[in-house]
């Protein structure tokens, strides 16, 4: 019964204390508090930039810089005939009207914000018609072999450039 609560300790020399500078001779740091004399580092305000690397270029100045990232750069929701086919059979979607909201609330579209883009990978058997902001050329090819029908959504911000 000798390891009680109340009589656990750290073990000797687990725990070194903390150092106490600039509080004088009697902190065993006083004088310079650890600066040592005179020099760049002794004085106040001393310390390097984040990045400094002693004089020598920097590594970030050192690699070479690339790419270019455009500034109105629209980023399409994409979805495949494939996908509207299996909506379909799944009976998700079954008075044949697909539109970006119908895509949103059957989780096939993740941003409500985002234009949607139609393209034509896989078969579609169902004639369905479909509202969207893009379609690809063989999306366009497929819903109109099966007899449904396509319609281009305009957007807000692309009309008021126009």
């Amino acid at each position: 019964m000798a390891d009680i609560l109340s009589n656990l300790h750290f073990a000797q020399g687990s725990r070194k204390k903390r150092k106490r500078i600039g509080r004088g001779q009697g902190s065993g740091h006083g004088g310079t508090s650890t600066r040592g004399h005179k020099g760049q580092g002794s004085r106040s305000g001393s310390g390097e930039k984040r990045n400094f690397e002693g004089g020598q270029m920097p590594l970030v100045r050192r690699l070479p810089k690339f790419g270019f990232t455009p500034v109105h750069r629209i980023e399409y929701a994409i979805v495949n005939v494939e996908v509207l086919q299996k909506l379909v059979d799944e009976e998700k979607i079954s008075d044949g009207v697909v539109n970006p909201e119908v895509l949103y609330k059957l989780g096939t579209v993740s941003d409500k914000k985002s234009p949607v883009k139609i393209l034509g990978d896989g078969e579609l058997k169902a004639k369905l018609k479909i509202a969207a902001h893009k379609f690809s050329k063989s999306a366009v090819e497929k819903i109109t072999a099966v007899g449904g029908s396509t319609q281009e959504i305009v957007r807000e911000h692309a009309a008021a450039k126009a």
